[in-house]
């Protein structure tokens, strides 16, 4: 079930926001009750101060009585101002009690009847007092907050806070406790926790659709990908995966069908590259058996036999090219081939080549132009490596070229390179081919009459070569009208004379 990268993703945003909610109920949970605990403990602090000072105020003018006698005496004045303090705390109750911590006056909200008489006196036959720790540490305290039930003096937890009454000589003759009930609190924080986790999870709902059609429009694409990567595997390569939109995905998709066009361009290349090198294999071995056969059973006069073999010998030769070339190919895949870097005349090979194919430029009639910058232009690189491709792309130029057209060879300086063209008028290349000429085995139909001894395996070679001086080769071509191939090299100076140079000299 989570192999699936849809499943996986959603499931981590499900717990991620499951998370999310835990912990933001429980932060805010926190926060709002530590709010609430401060914001009480200073109301219910500021209450009981005010009620002690009222009645040390009022005790120290009474005259010289004890403080139990005060609160007998002035329970009737002080319970109106203890009830009217009720709307500072929701649920406020005060209580007032001597030193030894018993209630003797109990006023505010409505329930603090429930620990005294409708007059919020204490009558004497009931107890009603502070824990014997709690009158203990008021000796020795300006102040006690606490947010429990007070060792069992109330039945629920409550905020209280005790304000011990002192004389001036500092002796704690009372005190006063302001306090009020934790449930409302807890009432208004379960009502937040139920607000928070419905809105939240409404949120989630809204997040989970949004998420799941964008999660499929990124995991669609893939799925798209693995069943096309599958029919490649079966040797399909016609299968397709559709591109929509022009995000990061989108350009995977393309590069995947890019891909996909390469394997399939590829294949159909080496498809037609084991026709072409098994015909071209066949074929001289047949005439070559034959002629060989006749020979030997005196078919052939004897006159005529010097004849065929020379047939032999130019189909040993044609064979002996296929193989080096495969045999050339093999050891640059292999990175065996090493090139001698060295400064030569490019302006001289050209010449050389020219001259070299003049039979074959004058039996088609071609309108031959040399043009160069200098007689003598100066490169660096690998001669033998350089003549290769030069000669076959000269060669090619030739072939392709129709009776009286133009042939051109240009080699100009630009920068730091020497620019080195080739340009013939003839049949040209076709716009859909063009991407794919340098391509390994590579051989047009549309040549493959002019072209009869090629197995489209030179200009692979010479890309490969190029490339490796860390140098382009590119084509341009009208179909129909005209070609031109170029190819760049590092230019530098002419090389200094060697000693035997300089002795003939």
């Amino acid at each position: 079930m989570f192999k699936s990268v849809f499943v996986k993703y959603i499931s981590a945003f499900m717990l991620i926001n499951i998370l999310s909610i835990f912990l933001s109920t429980s932060v805010i949970t926190t926060l709002v009750n530590t709010y609430d605990e401060n914001n009480k403990s200073r109301t219910l602090a500021n209450i009981a101060y005010s009620v002690t000072t009222f009645i040390i105020d009022d005790y120290t003018t009474s005259g010289e009585i004890s403080f139990i006698d005060y609160l007998n005496k002035s329970v009737y004045p002080i319970k109106p101002m203890l009830d009217s303090l009720d709307g500072n705390v929701e649920n406020l109750v005060i209580f007032i009690a001597d030193g030894d911590g018993n209630v003797k006056l109990i006023g505010g909200a409505p329930y603090s009847d429930t620990y005294a008489g409708a007059d919020g006196i204490v009558s004497q036959g009931e107890e009603l007092a502070y824990p014997a720790s709690v009158t203990a540490e008021l000796e020795g305290s300006n102040g006690i907050s606490r947010n429990d039930t007070l060792e069992g003096f109330f039945e629920e937890k409550h905020f209280t806070y005790i304000h011990p009454i002192r004389t001036k000589s500092g002796n704690v003759v009372g005190s006063v406790m302001t306090c009020t009930m934790v449930s409302d609190m807890d009432e208004l924080l379960e009502a937040m926790i139920k607000t928070i986790i419905m809105s939240t999870l409404w949120l989630m709902l809204a997040a989970l659709i949004a998420v799941y059609f964008i999660t499929e429009r990124l995991v669609s694409p893939i799925r798209a990908m693995s069943r096309a990567s599958r029919a490649f595997a079966s040797g399909r390569f016609d299968v397709r995966v559709e591109v929509n939109g022009n995000d990061e995905v989108a350009e995977l998709a393309a590069a995947f069908n890019n891909m996909a066009n390469s394997l399939q361009h590829s294949t159909e290349v080496q498809r037609l590259f084991l026709a072409n090198v098994s015909h071209d294999l066949r074929t001289p071995m047949t005439i070559i058996r034959g002629y060989i056969e006749n020979i030997q059973s005196g078919a052939i006069p004897q006159d005529k036999v010097p004849h065929y073999l020379g047939v032999i010998s130019t189909e040993v030769q044609r064979l002996s090219r296929l193989v080096t070339s495969l045999l050339d190919i093999t050891k640059i895949q292999a990175g065996e081939r090493k090139f001698d870097i060295k400064p030569f005349d490019i302006c001289e090979m050209a010449r050389e080549i020219i001259i070299f194919s003049e039979q074959r430029l004058e039996a088609k009639k071609l309108d031959v132009s040399f043009d160069a910058e200098r007689d003598n232009m100066f490169v660096n690189a690998d001669r033998g490596a350089i003549h290769q491709i030069l000669s076959n792309i000269c060669d090619n130029a030739i072939k392709f070229s129709k009776e009286g057209g133009r042939y051109e060879i240009s080699i100009r300086d630009v920068g730091q390179k020497t620019v080195v063209s080739v340009y013939n008028e003839g049949i040209g290349i076709a716009a859909e081919e063009l991407p794919y000429v340098f391509d390994r085995f590579y051989k047009s139909d549309k040549s493959r009459g002019l072209d009869k001894t090629g197995v489209g395996l030179g200009l692979f070679i010479a890309r490969t070569i190029i490339e490796a001086h860390n140098e382009t080769i590119k084509v341009e071509s009208e179909y129909g009208k005209w070609c031109r191939f170029t190819f760049t090299l590092q230019k530098t100076n002419r090389p200094a004379p060697t000693n035997k140079e300089t002795e003939t000299q």
